[in-house]
């Protein structure tokens, strides 16, 4: 017996029953017929005792002290069915299990199926592959057909394919391509490990007599887990037109994923449809995969009312919801929809504090925000690091980067979207200069590798920072160094960067060399940069460019009004405004945010008493003026 496993079960199970010690591992000096009666009754009561589920901890050592002390845990049988046992809330870490499975001299497939099932379940599944090894060398024993699906489920989540492949071979060699669940293990397999073409000829290379659901599920996930939505869809339709195996709840919920990622509502709608004429319960799960199609495609209204619908909502359906408002822009909906989870005495989880702090962050309410960390504190909820870089993020929109920069420095780990919040929270809080420096903090780390959103924010650095030479070597750093494909938004920066420094004629330049065809956003930035720097030509050839873009949208018009104004050309004012008269088009108004005392208030330029608060507005709106003007502020520079 290994030491430090008889060490730990003697620790364990260091008890007195019936006068026989754990310390005392030989058989008991009776005679053999009275022997075989006391196991004959041992073993009767040992199995009543197991088959009960509620049978105590207390019973448990009980039976396995008698089961040592009598030898009777030598029985392949009586040890396979401990070990079974053993496997409780008790011993979630599958520590005991695993030492009590090392004292069986020879353990039957069954104790080795026990532990394949444990790990590959576990958050180790490694220590399957390490077991499996283990059998085929040490004690020469082949697998059965029960074994594989565990192996291959520890191989697809470790991302083992050379071993799958070796399972796979050694299926072949057993003869069980007629097992289902071996095939449906391989297709899953496969897929988890992105060998798509090869989990679809095992899928292809399975009876239609033997393919039941879970075969048809496993390469609908195995598609969606790689992002091919469209072909999860297309395996879907081929499942409905073969017509001999009816979807399940799995299936539906697969397919309502694939929906909402490519944004198909039109056969969501008819996937909801289905499972309404189905008579599919409408329960948690599927629910919550409804409202989050609906969220996705932009649907709300339509999210909503399934959102009501759905009896005993739990966190994950109202994650969903609160996460497609934050996803469709409606950041106040979703703060509100929060407050009536916690109304409804619904625990928030990581996830829902995500989508909250977002939320907060885009609409700048700070107080809420800051609600919000305190509730997940307080209620103890565990902060996993997607949640820990939302709360950067959204106290960096808010305007309290020291606060953000406290979350950040404590974070034990950090990946690329947590130095992105940052980098990019330092650059929108006019810390041009420390944003850059985090950036090379992150590179000379070596752990993270930047993408094309952390280079978004360190060009943002650079334009409010007015660095040029920096933003030049940073993009061309961006597509040499890291091999990434400058986006529209990043063109849209350098503009920005060549506008704000005066630089107009190489603005110009740098757009006609843009290999992508600039949008009204880029042209936008360079009719600001010439209302500031007072180029005329330039801002009427920017204003036609965004009038053939947006022909009736009113924003190019507007500024090159403005431009007019400032050079006292009223003539081509009175112009400007007469045509956007006769075509109708109006000057959308001004819209504004402000909170107050936690509260997110959102009001236009047209409005006017309707708001209580409207004259401590505008003595705040006054006072900012009066600041403006002490420190002798340009706007125009």
């Amino acid at each position: 017996m290994n030491k430090g496993n008889k060490a730990f079960l003697q620790g364990k199970f260091n008890c007195t029953l019936r006068g026989i010690t754990l310390r005392t591992w030989k058989t008991a000096n009776t005679s053999k017929s009275n022997q075989d009666y006391s196991c004959n009754r041992f073993c009767s009561s040992f199995l009543s005792l197991l088959q009960n589920q509620q049978h105590s901890s207390k019973h448990f050592n009980q039976i396995l002290s008698r089961a040592i002390a009598s030898g009777l845990f030598s029985d392949p049988f009586i040890s396979s069915k401990l070990l079974l046992a053993s496997l409780s809330p008790r011993h979630l870490d599958l520590q005991f299990p695993r030492a009590l499975f090392f004292q069986i001299k020879n353990p039957n497939i069954f104790a080795w199926n026990f532990m394949f099932k444990a790990y590959s379940q576990s958050s180790c599944p490694e220590q399957s592959i390490y077991l499996y090894n283990l059998m085929r060398r040490r004690f020469a024993t082949l697998p059965d057909n029960h074994s594989f699906p565990f192996l291959l489920k520890a191989c697809g989540r470790l991302s083992l394919s050379q071993k799958g492949q070796e399972l796979h071979s050694l299926t072949l060699k057993l003869a069980l391509e007629p097992d289902v669940f071996v095939q449906n293990a391989l297709v899953s397999m496969y897929s988890l490990c992105g060998l798509l073409q090869t989990a679809r000829r095992v899928f292809d290379n399975i009876p239609a007599s033997v393919r039941d659901v879970v075969s048809w599920n496993s390469m609908i996930s195995g598609y969606l887990h790689s992002d091919c939505c469209g072909e999860a869809l297309k395996v879907f339709g081929e499942m409905l037109a073969d017509g001999s195996m009816r979807p399940d709840g799995v299936t539906f919920v697969s397919a309502l994923t694939a929906c909402g990622r490519i944004g198909f509502l039109h056969l969501g709608r008819k996937i909801h449809g289905l499972l309404a004429r189905s008579s599919f319960l409408l329960d948690v799960v599927l629910g919550s995969s409804l409202v989050d199609m609906y969220a996705k495609c932009g649907q709300m209204e339509n999210a909503r009312k399934v959102f009501d619908r759905i009896p005993d909502k739990n966190v994950v359906c109202w994650t969903s919801l609160i996460g497609g408002y934050a996803h469709s822009h409606l950041f106040k909906e979703a703060i509100e929809l929060f407050r009536e989870m916690q109304v409804h005495g619904v625990k928030a989880d990581a996830a829902t504090v995500a989508c909250v702090a977002s939320a907060c962050g885009h609409s700048g309410a700070l107080d809420q925000g800051r609600w919000v960390h305190a509730h997940c504190e307080k209620s103890r909820i565990h902060m996993n690091l997607s949640t820990k870089n939302a709360l950067v993020d959204m106290y960096s929109k808010c305007g309290d980067i020291e606060r953000a920069l406290q979350i950040f420095r404590k974070l034990t780990e950090r990946d690329v979207f947590s130095w992105t919040a940052m980098i990019t929270g330092l650059a929108m809080n006019g810390q041009s200069d420390k944003a850059l420096r985090f950036f090379s903090q992150m590179e000379m780390s070596g752990d993270v590798r930047p993408n094309e959103v952390t280079f978004l924010g360190v060009l943002s650095a650079c334009c409010h920072g007015g660095f040029v030479d920096e933003g030049f070597h940073y993009f061309n750093d961006m597509t040499q160094s890291y091999k990434l494909t400058p986006r529209i938004e990043h063109y849209g920066c350098m503009v920005d960067l060549l506008g704000r420094a005066n630089l107009l004629a190489e603005a110009e330049k740098f757009i006609r060399a843009m290999p992508i065809e600039a949008d009204v956003v880029i042209w936008r930035s360079l009719l600001f940069a010439c209302r500031c720097h007072g180029s005329m030509e330039l801002a009427e050839l920017s204003a036609d460019r965004i009038e053939e873009l947006q022909p009736r949208r009113c924003g190019g018009r507007v500024l090159l009004s403005n431009i007019y104004a400032s050079a006292s050309r009223w003539s081509d004012v009175n112009k400007m405004r007469k045509g956007m008269a006769l075509q109708r088009i109006q000057k959308l108004p001004g819209c504004s945010f402000i909170e107050i005392d936690g509260v997110v208030h959102e009001f236009f330029a047209a409005d006017g008493p309707q708001y209580c608060q409207i004259e401590s507005m505008y003595e705040t709106i006054i006072g900012i003026n009066k600041v403006i003007q002490a420190e002798v502020f340009d706007p125009d520079i």
